[in-house]
């Protein structure tokens, strides 16, 4: 369901930017970031960089593209 809300031009225009960057829709982007703040905000000693690395493992695990680690 999908919620108007009030944003900054000066938010927007980042957003833009970085959309840009990302290949993403500027809704996508701020989505993106709403995201990653919330994970930072449950997870404050997880440094940015490591949450991208769980994000972007995850999504590929989700995609099928791992390989299962065999011990000895």
């Amino acid at each position: 369901m999908a919620t108007a809300v009030k944003l900054s031009d000066e938010v927007v225009q980042a957003a833009r930017r970085q959309a840009r960057v990302e290949h993403r829709s500027v809704s996508s982007q701020i989505s993106y970031w709403a995201k990653l703040g919330k994970i930072a905000e449950d997870n404050p000693d997880l440094p940015f960089n490591l949450i991208r690395e769980i994000l972007l493992a995850k999504e590929e695990a989700d995609q099928g593209l791992t390989m299962p680690y065999e011990f000895g």
